[in-house]
């Protein structure tokens, strides 16, 4: 299935049992909500195919992996009605990837911001490059990382979590991801990091279907509470775009 829009797209590829999602955004593959949208049903999609065993999420180009949530749409939210329902987005797409039946494996070729990261969070299995350095800069902006919070804790802890989160301007290397268990692998080009990937995905993909969907269930035990504590968080980040604080510093930074 291919979606295509002024404001990015959406293009899966489905070879040997492996779909690959790619989504795109000319501002450094960030995510509008049409775009939120598009990759949530792609995700439900692909969970019922039975031709399908294994997901990559990637994102196209060879810059940067996602830079999280559309400035623009950030900036153009006046209530708290449709900030709630923008960062339902995030929310939406971190809850279809959990419940999806397929693993889900990231390649993460460059760095990631805000929401990318909690993408990479919600996949089962992260390739990156040594560039896929991650930042969580919401607090800089008046806002903070609620809904993607509980993925990224989930990965790496509370402790890294909070460093993660207070040191805003701060970028944290690949090497530091990798400590920290966000990503599973790193790799020094874009190329070893392919050649291992698809290596990797042939492999899951020869595994029992139902052996595999059964170890998902388990990697995300104790996690059906976020279908209520997501948006109960994306109505925390949709009143606090709305302040005085965040229109000035998200205008600052798109300056």
């Amino acid at each position: 299935m291919n979606t295509l829009n002024p404001n990015g797209f959406i293009a899966t590829i489905i070879d040997n049992k492996t779909a690959t999602i790619t989504f795109s955004h000319p501002a450094s593959n960030s995510f509008p909500s049409n775009l939120l949208k598009d990759l949530t049903n792609e995700l439900n999609s692909l969970s019922e195919n039975e031709s399908v065993s294994v997901i990559v999420l990637k994102s196209e180009g060879s810059g940067a992996f996602c830079a999280g949530a559309s400035f623009d749409e950030l900036l153009s939210i006046t209530n708290f009605e449709d900030g709630k329902l923008f960062f339902s987005g995030f929310a939406n797409v971190i809850n279809a990837m959990r419940t999806c039946k397929k693993i889900i494996i990231g390649r993460v070729q460059g760095k990631a911001v805000g929401g990318g990261v909690g993408l990479a969070s919600a996949c089962d299995y992260v390739f990156a490059t040594d560039n896929a350095s991650v930042k969580l800069s919401e607090i800089a902006i008046g806002i903070g990382p609620f809904v993607i919070e509980p993925a990224v804790s989930r990965k790496i802890g509370k402790t890294a979590m909070s460093q993660l989160t207070l040191a805003a301007h701060d970028w944290k290397s690949a090497k530091w991801s990798f400590e920290n268990g966000l990503y599973s692998e790193i790799f020094s080009s874009i190329e070893d990091l392919d050649t291992s990937l698809a290596l990797f995905t042939s492999k899951l993909a020869s595994y029992n279907p139902e052996a595999l969907q059964e170890m998902k269930n388990v990697f995300w035990e104790n996690t059906a509470h976020w279908n209520t504590l997501l948006y109960d968080r994306a109505a925390i980040s949709g009143q606090l775009v709305l302040s005085e604080f965040t229109k000035k510093a998200l205008s600052a930074f798109k300056k």
